[in-house]
């Protein structure tokens, strides 16, 4: 999330904040630079990577648990630079004809957004396959990438007026459908860890929607309130697209559970007399002629599970993540602290902070709670076919020490990439003064397909032809 346009007191100088694909690490830009914090343990926030050369970030993106990171500065704003933090060197840069708003990465493409187009890259080589021009208004640059190489969707605003949302193929490069998902305009847009749900919110804020793709049917409708209309900040699945978290400028974050109907009770048992149960069963019976918007809000889901937060009106970024194969939900916030808590997969309820760490590395003696990850509230994700996706993510990450920051390259691998036009409005690009970089052998050049970008001692991703 940009926190450069953060209204009020900024004291912790962060502009920027993000988790990656996959909720394993966290991203921090500020006015100092950049940081990489590994996000294994509920106790420590480790330091990936710290850059401190590079002043005013107010864009970093980590492409999964690998080197490559995509950066942008206020002191350039149009200027997109890929980077391999490990090794030290600039991978690629690009200038636009706008300021980047957002960037997002996954293992086939990566999307630079500006207030009125979009730009699809090529990850492995760099270069622009497609430009979506004349987009409606986005001045906060909104748009949501699939991390699914499979279903690799782009989704964006269709109009500045209401909330329709633009669902585009990045693979084969073609508009798939338009979701008419809100009367209001579109504030929040998220994709699940497979590619086949998106999540909507609206300027209203009351109420959010998940709808199958590519088809675009309407599968959940959430209602996260009705007193007030809120700004929402952040959607964010759980990489099993079990839980849905929402976050906003209020202090209340909601965790919505994506269940079925639930089954109705067997012929012959007694259903439990209550009050309650009198009035649904009235309501339910009054649906075929209530108003059309009565009937649909009790048909709304309500939050499975809350978190209160400690603040309210700043900026902040939700996650659904499983540290030490538990579920907990991640807060960054402006103030810049990272809170941790924790989420009862089985009852819901309020959820208990575990623990709060300052993003700046300083310590000011309030900076963290006692570590509550004893409690009783504290259960494992049950799954009845076996181990979740998220559970499989988290067995793969290693669980030793985060690594080391890398040395300083060798002169042999300092290099400069140039700027020549390419296609797209977009001028820089991968460009080698005198052949291939030094350390890639003749046969990296020609084939780098399979480069697994997920794996942190992989080289980054390029490709480099010699004519």
């Amino acid at each position: 999330m940009n926190l450069a346009g953060q209204g009020g007191d900024n004291s912790a100088g962060l502009l920027f904040v993000n988790f990656n694909q996959d909720c394993t690490s966290l991203a921090v830009g500020s006015k100092t630079g950049y940081k990489l914090h590994s996000l294994n343990s509920v106790d420590k926030l480790d330091v990936i990577y710290e850059n401190a050369e590079s002043e005013d970030v107010c864009i970093v993106e980590r492409l999964f648990s690998s080197s490559l990171v995509a950066i942008v500065s206020l002191s350039a704003p149009r200027k997109l630079k890929v980077c391999h933090f490990k090794k030290g060197t600039e991978i690629c840069n690009y200038s636009y004809s706008n300021t980047i708003l957002a960037v997002k990465l996954n293992r086939l493409r990566l999307i630079v957004a500006l207030e009125e187009s979009l730009y699809i890259h090529n990850i492995r080589d760099m270069k622009v396959l497609h430009t979506i021009r004349d987009t409606p208004p986005n001045p906060l640059g909104l748009c949501a990438l699939s991390i699914n190489n499979d279903n690799c969707f782009l989704a964006y605003p269709g109009s500045a007026q209401i909330g329709e949302v633009q669902v585009f193929d990045t693979v084969n490069l073609r508009a798939v459908t338009m979701i008419p998902a809100h009367d209001s305009p579109l504030a929040a847009l998220q994709f699940n860890a497979p590619g086949t749900k998106l999540a909507t919110a609206s300027e209203k804020g009351t109420v959010i929607r998940v709808f199958s793709i590519p088809d675009g049917q309407k599968l959940f409708e959430f209602r996260r309130g009705v007193k007030r209309c809120v700004s929402i900040y952040s959607l964010a699945f759980s990489m099993d697209s079990v839980f849905l978290c929402a976050s906003s400028n209020t202090e209340t974050v909601h965790i919505f559970k994506l269940e079925g109907p639930k089954e109705k009770t067997p012929a012959g048992t007694e259903e439990p007399q209550s009050w309650m149960g009198y009035f649904g069963k009235a309501l339910m019976g009054a649906g075929s002629y209530l108003p059309t918007q009565v009937s649909d809000m009790f048909n709304q889901g309500r939050a499975f599970a809350i978190v209160k937060l400690p603040f309210a009106g700043l900026k902040n970024i939700c996650a659904l993540a499983i540290i030490s194969k538990l579920p907990r939900l991640l807060v960054a916030s402006a103030d810049g602290y990272l809170y941790i808590y924790n989420v009862d997969p089985a009852d819901g309820g309020e959820c208990m902070l575990l623990k709060q760490h300052r993003l700046d590395g300083r310590t000011d003696g309030t900076e963290s709670s006692e570590s509550l990850t004893s409690t009783p509230r504290d259960k494992p994700l049950t799954a009845a076919a076996g181990p979740s996706y998220a559970a499989k993510v988290m067995s793969s990450q290693p669980q030793s020490s985060p690594p080391k920051e890398a040395s300083p390259p060798k002169d042999a691998d300092l290099y400069h990439y140039g700027g020549s036009p390419q296609s797209g409005g977009a001028v820089g690009g991968p460009q080698f003064p005198s052949g291939a970089p030094p350390y890639l052998a003749d046969e990296d050049t020609r084939d780098l397909t399979g480069l697994r970008l997920d794996d942190e001692n992989e080289f980054p991703p390029m490709t480099h032809h010699n004519d």
